[in-house]
């Protein structure tokens, strides 16, 4: 040691940090093993996904008066689905712990599961949207469009639930890895729908010739929502692969709150709350010509 009282060698540098990165990780790992931060970082995953749902709920009803002659439009489906799923993870962190001694285990699974599926099926509404504007600027027919969004949700939907089964007939861990690689697989389907569509509708609104402030503005949030929602499900999907790999990595345990509060965030929590807020403008009173209705 140096007369400073810095360390003087290589071998006492490394020493230090090695001192420094264990109480680092022993403060991970308090944490972790805490019942109280347990409690607390749950409820506040609890109370985000409350906002985000009630900000949904509210945005809904703001439309829903704005255009009440209009059906259930694909915005309208878009919040509702929004705040149910928001909502059901507000719940489902209220009762974690509860829900972490619910048997048989495959019930816990649902329980958590359940809200990732209806996610996909919320922000794959947002790519069937792009789809059909995009098609219909290009004069193509977009008849194929909704059964195709249908049927993919129905096969993502029966695959999941056929896991399911089997993994409750007999519990076997390699099953259990291919259901969170399944989401993976999806989560990666999602992002690249999202980079297909939501940068072709970028591309082709760069093209107009007549420059506006509501053609910048569309730009904008096709451009904004495209970036995020690609982001999201890549995330999901890299930490869903880790998640099924590795134990360190598991998400439906207790005592990793650090993990949960940091992917939920990441994937779900902040997405959703960055879309509504781009995409809070009500559609106008009359002369609707992009507001499409879901039949």
């Amino acid at each position: 040691m140096g007369n400073n009282g810095t360390p003087s060698t290589a071998a006492e540098v490394m020493a230090v940090a090695a001192v420094e990165l264990l109480n680092a990780n022993t403060w991970w790992q308090d944490i972790n093993e805490s019942p109280a931060w347990q409690d607390r970082i749950f409820y506040t995953l609890a109370v985000l996904y409350g906002i985000v749902a009630t900000v949904a709920l509210v945005q809904l009803v703001r439309i829903q008066l704005r255009v009440p002659e209009y059906g259930w439009t694909t915005q309208k489906v878009f919040h509702f689905l929004n705040s149910m799923v928001n909502g059901v993870r507000c719940f489902v962190f209220i009762f974690f712990r509860k829900v972490q001694r619910l048997k048989p285990e495959i019930v816990q699974h649902i329980l958590l599961d359940v809200p990732s599926l209806a996610f996909f099926t919320t922000y794959a509404l947002l790519v069937l949207f792009w789809a059909e504007i995009y098609y219909q600027a290009r004069a193509v027919s977009t008849d194929g469009l909704k059964p195709s969004f249908y049927t993919i949700n129905i096969v993502v939907y029966a695959i999941q639930i056929t896991l399911w089964l089997i993994l409750w007939w007999k519990p076997v861990s390699v099953l259990l890895i291919l259901s969170k690689m399944f989401f993976a697989g999806v989560s990666l389907f999602a992002a690249l729908g999202f980079l297909l569509y939501g940068g072709r509708l970028f591309l082709m609104l760069q093209r107009f010739p007549v420059e506006s402030k509501g053609r910048r503005k569309k730009l904008q949030e096709v451009g904004y929502v495209t970036t995020i929602c690609f982001l999201c499900f890549l995330v999901r999907c890299i930490m869903m692969c880790f998640n099924a790999l590795d134990k360190n990595a598991d998400l439906n345990v207790l005592d990793h709150p650090i993990l949960n509060f940091i992917y939920y965030l990441l994937v779900e929590i902040l997405p959703s709350s960055l879309v509504l807020f781009i995409l809070r403008k009500l559609p106008p009173k009359r002369g609707i010509t992009q507001y499409h209705p879901i039949r």
